[in-house]
């Protein structure tokens, strides 16, 4: 095997699923980012440090890094260096509050419950939900956050563990899925539903109403760079529910 000056594989010498320099920087970097080894806003080690651990040339350090921008994990400040990026909070024309910042803005005391939590390998419905390839390794969770000691929601969720490979390792009995999501994991795309569906009994019973109650059902998305991170869904009795909205006039052209 040749091998440069700097210790890097010349190029049409790397051995067959052998990963790159390249690609084993980068995956030292985002896997302390991801794990949270290396906190937002954590100073990432300096171009020549990087060169002086790998042994490699600053183009290849500095290709690393551009395509960690470009993924939103980090930022790049003039002259300070580079910084695990802030995770961005979910933003939309209607905004959805976090559901345990949503009860105790009405003064009630909020309790989280973790219901059912399964590490599988997706199933065609599952690939389906949150967009993967079925038999893809996936984390199925099942959880009711309470207000005032009632059933406030019922939430559903699939995590991808290609997209956040150290959720598995996570005690979600204690830390809130979607706020360790959001925390841990930047992600570049999302989207969200509102609909509304009558309770079938199971939900029912969870929720503590009725069968047949209507609820609100609110469905979200996310996605890394293209990948799928989560998929959830949160059932609301439709009576402890509002979404509220406030909006400024927007100019028009022509107006």
């Amino acid at each position: 095997m040749a091998v440069g000056k700097t210790g890097e594989r010349r190029r049409g010498h790397r051995t067959a699923g052998v990963p790159s320099l390249n690609q084993r920087i980068r995956s030292d970097i985002e896997g302390k980012i991801l794990s949270g080894e290396w906190p937002p806003g954590h100073r990432i080690p300096f171009e020549h440090e990087l060169m002086d651990e790998y042994g490699c040339a600053r183009m290849t350090v500095s290709k690393v890094l551009s395509s960690l921008v470009e993924a939103g994990l980090i930022e790049r400040r003039r002259r300070a260096g580079s910084f695990v990026r802030r995770p961005t909070a979910l933003s939309a024309v209607l905004e959805i509050p976090d559901v345990e910042a949503e009860v105790t803005a009405r003064g009630e005391p909020y309790r989280y419950e973790l219901l059912a939590r399964t590490v599988r390998k997706a199933t065609p419905e599952d690939a389906g939900w949150l967009g993967v390839a079925p038999g893809t390794p996936v984390l199925a969770l099942q959880c009711r956050h309470f207000g005032d000691g009632r059933p406030h929601a019922l939430e559903q969720r699939l995590v991808s563990l290609e997209a956040a490979p150290h959720a598995e390792a996570v005690d979600f009995e204690r830390a809130l899925p979607g706020t360790w999501l959001l925390e841990h994991v930047p992600w570049h795309e999302a989207e969200h539903a509102i609909g509304a569906t009558a309770a079938d009994p199971r939900t029912a019973a969870l929720l503590d109403v009725p069968s047949g109650t209507a609820c609100l059902v609110v469905e979200r998305h996310t996605w890394k760079s293209g990948l799928p991170i989560t998929a959830v869904k949160l059932w609301y009795p439709g009576d402890r529910q509002r979404l509220v909205a406030r909006f400024t006039p927007t100019m028009t052209a022509g107006r």
